[in-house]
């Protein structure tokens, strides 16, 4: 999303033939952790977890007794859930990928245990969540084959809303956490220990519809205050829905969408994750109260008690990335220049309306094609803007470097989900400043000391260039 596997020179390295499983185990509280190859794909773990099908020959002894603990157990899921199933679970490490449910688990950070990373230096290094942590901001570490170095952590602050922009670092932290999100820069992942959920009973889907978008962001503020059992809470907004109408009329691929009526300008989708029905039913009362309280009315609503009817409900949701992605391509082809201008910053609770509403106010303004859809329950939304010529997009552009002046300056993240990459080093820099920039740098030299590993991820040469 943000260029961060795109190459300027050198080597790729392929891991898609790491793609084993190789033990299980159990804590004493009775989770279940996997330890797997990066290689392998988000869809191929769900798969053989689903299917408690694992190829168990090359296994200890102890995790094949695990095991069997396990197929006796309540079915597990792991929950981090990217909209791409093809990821692999080490680029999802290296992006701290997150995805519509980590408005209630978390990020993929949450349920990573253990990793095992290739250096340059051609040692590798084992690290253990709860075992090695900073001192302040001091990080001493040993290599597997016995290397001790010192790393000096970067001294700024991390905003206290939904982040992955730059280097993880706080004080006293776990030494785990400095890799997950680091965007492929300080070494290798090779080797990942997950961990498991049980999945809840009952998963309901529901589609809430508003005619109005401030009624709707009115429903989703109450509906965080007095639901828990929530796994995730996305938004569409009345370009998204005006754009998902047109596909629906004229792409068969996409005849079997719900109609949303023309007077329908918003859209809220819910997931619910409960352990039995009675709550589910519960939870499903309360929310149409709250939709009738903010100006809604709950026959403005769809809801999936089973899998069909949910994986309809998913179709729409994903259908608005993919339809704005096939619309630019369009345009593309006419102007190469083309690209989608795509946001993902994220902002404090208490900030959510003022940067609606700044959002909706300067997109009017410039009169530019915009949808906005994502994770609102984390105040995590992609704006996306739908330049039509190279000039609206540099309009675009001018734009999100605004954004990212205000969103900082309100205790925000310019990046809650797809990382800096290539593409938003400038953005990180507002938001961190440049000092901040050579720091990161320095902690990666210690790493990478020819800046081997992704260059140009999370802050450019030419950054590194102006400091000399």
């Amino acid at each position: 999303m943000t260029a961060g596997a795109v190459p300027q020179s050198g080597h790729i390295i392929n891991l898609s033939r790491m793609d084993g499983i190789s033990a299980i185990r159990r804590d004493d509280k009775g989770s279940f952790y996997i330890t797997v190859q990066a290689g392998t794909t988000l869809s191929e773990l769900r798969e053989q977890i689903k299917d408690k099908n694992f190829d168990i020959s090359k296994w200890s002894e102890e995790s094949r007794e695990t095991f069997k603990e396990f197929c006796k157990a309540p079915e597990q899921f792991f929950s981090p859930d990217p909209t791409e199933t093809s990821a692999t679970l080490g680029g999802m490490v290296a992006c701290n990928a997150s995805g519509a449910r980590s408005y209630l688990y978390g990020s993929t950070r949450k349920h990573i245990t253990a990793i095992k990373i290739a250096l340059c230096s051609g040692h590798t290094l084992t690290i253990r969540r709860g075992e090695i942590f900073a001192a302040g901001r001091k990080l001493d570490l040993v290599t597997d084959q016995g290397h001790s170095f010192t790393v000096n952590l970067p001294a700024y602050e991390m905003p206290k809303t939904k982040n992955t922009s730059g280097y993880y670092v706080e004080n006293d932290m776990d030494a785990i956490d400095l890799f997950i999100g680091s965007e492929g820069t300080l070494g290798i992942i090779t080797d990942i220990e997950v961990r498991l959920l049980p999945l809840p009973r009952i998963i309901w889907g529901i589609c809430c519809l508003f005619e109005n978008g401030n009624y709707a962001v009115d429903f989703i503020t109450v509906l965080r205050e007095q639901l828990t059992n929530i796994a995730a809470i996305e938004f569409f907004d009345v370009g998204s829905l005006a754009i998902l109408r047109a596909q629906k009329k004229e792409n068969p691929a996409f005849a079997r969408l719900r109609t949303v009526e023309e007077r329908i300008n918003a859209v809220v989708y819910i997931e619910l994750h409960c352990d039995h029905e009675n709550l589910a039913v519960e939870n499903l009362a309360k929310m149409a109260q709250l939709m009738k309280e903010s100006g809604g009315t709950e026959k403005d609503s769809w809801v999936a008690r089973n899998n069909a009817d949910r994986d309809s409900l998913l179709f729409f949701r994903h259908a608005v990335p993919e339809s704005v992605n096939m619309l630019i391509d369009q345009r593309k082809r006419k102007d190469p220049a083309i690209i989608k201008l795509g946001t993902d910053m994220s902002v404090p609770d208490r900030h959510l309306r003022r940067v609606m509403s700044m959002y909706h106010s300067m997109l009017n303004e410039s009169g530019l094609q915009s949808a906005i859809w994502g994770h609102i329950g984390d105040n995590h939304l992609h704006f996306n803007i739908l330049p039509h010529n190279e000039e609206e997009y540099k309009k675009g552009q001018a734009l999100y470097a605004q954004w990212a002046i205000e969103i900082t300056r309100l205790g925000g993240a310019i990046s809650a989900e797809h990382g800096i990459g290539k593409l938003k080093t400038g953005f990180l820099e507002i938001m961190y400043g440049r000092n901040h920039i050579f720091e990161m740098a320095a902690l990666k030299a210690v790493f990478d000391p020819k800046g081997l590993l992704c260059p140009g991820n999370i802050f450019a040469r030419q950054q590194l260039k102006d400091k000399k």
